[in-house]
């Protein structure tokens, strides 16, 4: 179905094409996937036990946990890539064989063979991040990438971009979704645009050189990233007066730093510039966007169905809080049922207000324990601290132009007190002596810890964060030894 006629269907509607969906895919995918079949079987399923949206309830949560290699078994992100035989599809696919006569007495022998091929084998592969765990690849067919694509074209619509916009894309070059989900959404939208690879590939000059130069009207980057080029290019005095959208993904965007940025893009000729995030985990394989500042994110209600849970893993009603669990409906390669993002979030109900699509739509406040799983729950001098509040506080104030956190140590000794310090590159003309006390006072009250806050340079800083080194900064670093 279009995107046009589909993102406007009603709730009954869209809820019927769900469960055709879900239907079809339970019946004539799963059956490929080695891990499901064995869960099924554990819990005494049938594939056609599932009709219904309700009925998804039967099948079992699954997590990162499950998917994720490990030292002792490497191979196990294998079982959750579809895998059809020529066994499997004629036990599972009653109209198989009169597919099969039919194709090769009208096009050729191979003719269904080719297209099994084009829909189910593996030809790209992107990675989860994260450092405590091994990296989770998760695989597309051929098939697949067409709807990376379809997904990237529905982002742009969204977004209201065109082909006669220009977009300079600093994701860094890395095998991860946030990078080519705006490759293919930029170039299936049709715009022209320079994939620059970002700072550590490209340098920031000659992004901001390109932005100049070939007057774009987008930028797209994680918001670190956009934050550090577009203040570059204020020190530098560039003209920015052709950006109307910076689209950034990858972290949650706070409203304080989407203020610093617009005023940093209206300072350098910008007129009324929008600051959009986008929301995505790799195990959704496709990305989701705003319309709107004050927007949720918009999903496509035929590739996927996200369920919102309780701590028990009972559903919630629309509008209340608990974690986003997804399920794939029409993909191929690696694919996942009722997976536990660890993240939380609410479905918004009702058509959106700023735009009137009436897909399902992701309330923008999500709290991303997935952004920093390593850090997110760790105990700092016997408190369990959840560091991911730190980054509305840090990139959210107006007085702190750059920022990094040190779990260390006291001495390096593993059995030493814990030493929890903020290097704060202030902005130029602030009193440090209240920026200090504004955000220790601010830090406490969130987070009841209170942290040490030493003032650096800005440059200095800015190695450190390897802000034109690595592929994304290190806001976050743990440097205990392990005792």
């Amino acid at each position: 179905m279009k995107w046009e006629k589909l993102s406007h269907l009603s709730a009954k509607k869209i809820r019927k094409l769900q469960e055709k969906q879900l239907k079809r895919m339970v019946r004539y995918l799963l059956p490929f996937h080695p891990h499901y079949r064995d869960v099924f079987a554990k819990a005494g399923l049938s594939f056609k036990d599932i009709n219904t949206l309700d009925d998804l309830k039967k099948i079992p949560f699954c997590s990162k946990e499950e998917i994720a290699p490990t030292a002792e078994n490497p191979a196990r992100p294998k079982d959750f890539i579809l895998q059809p035989t020529e066994e499997l599809i004629k036990q599972n696919w009653p109209k198989y064989r009169l597919a099969k006569i039919l194709w090769q007495k009208f096009t050729n022998p191979k003719g269904l063979e080719r297209q099994l091929k084009w829909e189910f084998s593996p030809v790209h592969i992107i990675f989860t991040t994260g450092r405590t765990a091994l990296p989770t690849p998760f695989t597309y067919s051929k098939r697949d990438l067409g709807m990376l694509s379809e997904g990237g074209a529905r982002m742009m619509d969204v977004l209201r971009v065109t082909d006669k916009d220009i977009a300079i894309n600093a994701f860094p070059y890395v095998p991860h979704l946030a990078f080519y989900q705006a490759l293919f959404g930029l170039i299936e939208a049709g715009l022209v645009s320079l994939q620059t690879g970002g700072g550590k590939t490209m340098g920031t000059n000659r992004i901001l050189d390109a932005l100049v130069s070939m007057k774009a009207s987008v930028y797209v980057a994680i918001p670190g990233y956009a934050y550090h080029s577009l203040s570059e290019a204020v020190d530098q005095k560039r003209d920015l007066s052709k950006v109307t959208l910076v689209l950034m993904g990858g972290e949650r965007v706070p409203p304080g730093l989407r203020e610093k940025l617009r005023k940093m893009l209206e300072k350098r000729g910008a007129k009324k510039p929008r600051i959009l995030n986008t929301y995505a985990f790799t195990e959704g394989k496709v990305a989701w966007v705003q319309c709107n500042e004050k927007s949720g994110y918009h999903l496509y209600p035929d590739m996927e169905y996200v369920e919102i849970v309780d701590e028990k893993g009972n559903r919630v009603p629309d509008g209340e809080r608990g974690e986003i669990v997804y399920t794939a409906l029409d993909w191929r390669g690696t694919m996942v049922v009722r997976y536990k993002t660890a993240d939380t979030g609410r479905i918004i109900p009702g058509p959106c207000k700023y735009c009137g699509r009436t897909v399902p739509i992701l309330d923008s406040d999500i709290q991303r324990k997935s952004e920093m799983k390593e850090f997110n729950l760790t105990k700092i001098k016997g408190t369990l601290v959840n560091l991911n509040l730190l980054f509305p506080i840090l990139s959210g104030s107006k007085d702190v132009d750059e920022w990094q956190v040190e779990i260390r140590k006291k001495g390096n000794d593993p059995f030493g007190l814990d030493e929890f310090v903020i290097y704060v590159a202030a902005r130029e003309g602030t009193k440090w002596d209240k920026v200090e006390a504004k955000l220790k006072k601010e830090i406490f009250n969130q987070m009841e810890v209170t942290p040490d806050i030493e003032k650096m340079d800005k440059e200095e800083l800015l190695k450190r964060l390897g802000m034109e080194t690595e592929l994304k900064e290190k806001r976050i670093i743990d440097i205990r030894p392990k005792g």
